[in-house]
């Protein structure tokens, strides 16, 4: 019936592909899901809700499923409870990039930075405008680089809300293939037919005779399907292991891990029930792959129905963690939110760096972004209402300007004088309202009367309103005369 439900969405049916899922009497976590996205789709907040509370109650590791509940509930205008999702979402993503659902069914991958985009728009609706840019920043320090992230910036920049990242509809959990294959009618016993037996005294009855076998031939052993399907080398748990940190993973003694990485401080990066995270290596032993193939085709060894003893030894100390980069991914996520660094020089840009970073890297950072030679910029901050040059002495005074993660800088061309803002300023009257589409663009209504500070081209003009520096066009204003 689940893969009947998958087809009718496929041949656009919706109504019918519901009924079926609804149908099924052991719903799992993805059929669940399905029903929740479906509802969701047809914009029924309610019945979507309560589909996705079905989905994690069966499977709470399940990030998508929180993805699409903290939807729903974003929706609904139920803002604390949709961050909490997205926050859950994360979580389950457990450091890494993403999340590739197509081994599973979904043909889906569920990124970190669309989800902290999400979590951006809920802390936005909640007016935590501050928070909401953390997130978007984060966002921004991981890859890929998404245009909507970097538009969600600009928007918060402005205290304006953004679009939603939505889960295209319509796109379901498919079931596995073997699984639907073992569905179908077979007939397993055949035609009876008279045979005859080319073995000496053949004493088997049935369909189809034995078949001679070569004397002392060595046994092949087969590898288990699961086994050989995984990533990683299989190991047995030796002892139990619980974490201290988050990267860190839980097991059970018996339990059989698949080491992905071994670090030089014995600690190993394994997979467990579709869960990644750190284990010591040494509570690990190699498993033999051949011994447990024949185990499985000679029947239960002896003693198998006798439960085993736990370990006499105690678990080895717990190794000491290095620095290793296990997961690279993890340290960009924890990496400390940047500083938006406005730079008026001929023009406004706008940058992104970490507070504290050095005065070289500061200036070859914006020399990269004017596409001008570090050497011919020099930088300077107002400090007691005057203009301080910047120097790698004064770097920490700067940063000590820097208010609610925002910073302002002046950059002048220290080959050229003349680009030093004019002595006597211009004034110029708004003629229409002028609305910023990004963070150096100056915003102001008409009617205002705005300081020109310099002139960028021919089409456009620096100036200052309202306590607020930028670059807007010069056709928007005109210039008033002194008489």
């Amino acid at each position: 019936m689940w893969d009947q439900a998958v087809a009718c969405v496929d041949q656009g049916d919706v109504e019918a592909a519901l009924k079926t899922f609804l149908d099924i009497e052991e719903k799992n976590s993805k059929i669940s899901f399905n029903i929740g996205c479906l509802h969701l789709a047809n914009n029924d907040l309610g019945a979507a809700e309560k589909a996705f509370d079905c989905s994690i109650g069966k499977d709470e590791h399940l990030a998508v499923a929180f993805f699409q509940r903290g939807v729903a509930f974003l929706k609904k205008e139920n803002f604390e409870e949709a961050l909490a999702d997205f926050s859950n979402a994360l979580r389950e993503l457990r450091g890494n990039n993403l999340i590739d659902y197509k081994p599973l069914g979904l043909s889906y991958k569920l990124y970190a930075s669309e989800v902290l985009h999400n979590m951006a728009l809920a802390q936005a609706q909640q007016g935590q405008w501050d928070k909401a840019q953390e997130s978007l920043l984060s966002a921004l320090g991981l890859k890929p680089k998404f245009r909507h992230v970097e538009l969600a910036l600009e928007a918060i920049l402005k205290q304006k809300l953004f679009d939603l990242v939505e889960i295209r509809p319509r796109l379901l959990f498919k079931p596995n293939r073997n699984y639907v294959a073992e569905l179908e009618q077979k007939d397993y016993l055949g035609k009876a037919k008279v045979v005859a037996s080319v073995v000496h005294k053949d004493e088997f009855s049935g369909f189809a005779p034995l078949q001679p076998q070569p004397e002392d031939a060595p046994a092949t052993p087969k590898a288990p399907e699961v086994l050989r399907a995984l990533k990683g080398e299989p190991h047995t748990v030796l002892y139990e292991f619980s974490p201290e940190t988050s990267d860190e993973l839980a097991v059970l003694p018996g339990n059989i891990v698949f080491v992905l990485q071994r670090g030089d401080d014995n600690w190993a990066s394994v997979i467990f029930n579709e869960r990644r995270g750190l284990v010591p290596y040494n509570y690990l032993e190699p498993l033999d792959i051949t011994t447990l193939s024949k185990q499985g085709q000679n029947g239960t060894p002896s003693g198998a129905d006798e439960i085993p003893a736990p370990p006499f030894k105690n678990p080895p100390a717990r190794p000491v963690r290095q620095s290793g980069d296990y997961n690279n991914v993890t340290s960009e996520l924890r990496e400390p939110s940047g500083c938006i660094v406005k730079v008026h020089c001929s023009y406004t840009v706008v940058i992104t760096a970490l507070p504290g970073v050095p005065y070289e890297t500061l200036l070859q950072r914006i020399g990269t972004k004017l596409n001008l030679p570090a050497s011919a910029l020099s930088l300077s901050y107002v400090r007691s209402g005057e203009r301080v040059a910047i120097g790698e002495s004064e770097m920490t005074s700067v940063w000590h300007c820097m208010r609610s993660g925002r910073l302002t800088l002046w950059c002048t061309l220290s080959e050229d004088p003349q680009e030093n803002p004019p002595k006597k300023s211009v004034q110029a009257l708004a003629l229409y309202a002028y609305e910023a589409s990004s963070p150096e663009d100056l915003e102001f209504s008409q009617g205002d009367i705005i300081t020109v500070l310099s002139k960028v081209n021919a089409d456009w003009l620096e100036g200052q309103c309202n306590g607020k520096i930028g670059i807007f066009p010069a056709t928007f204003v005109q210039t008033l005369h002194k008489d």
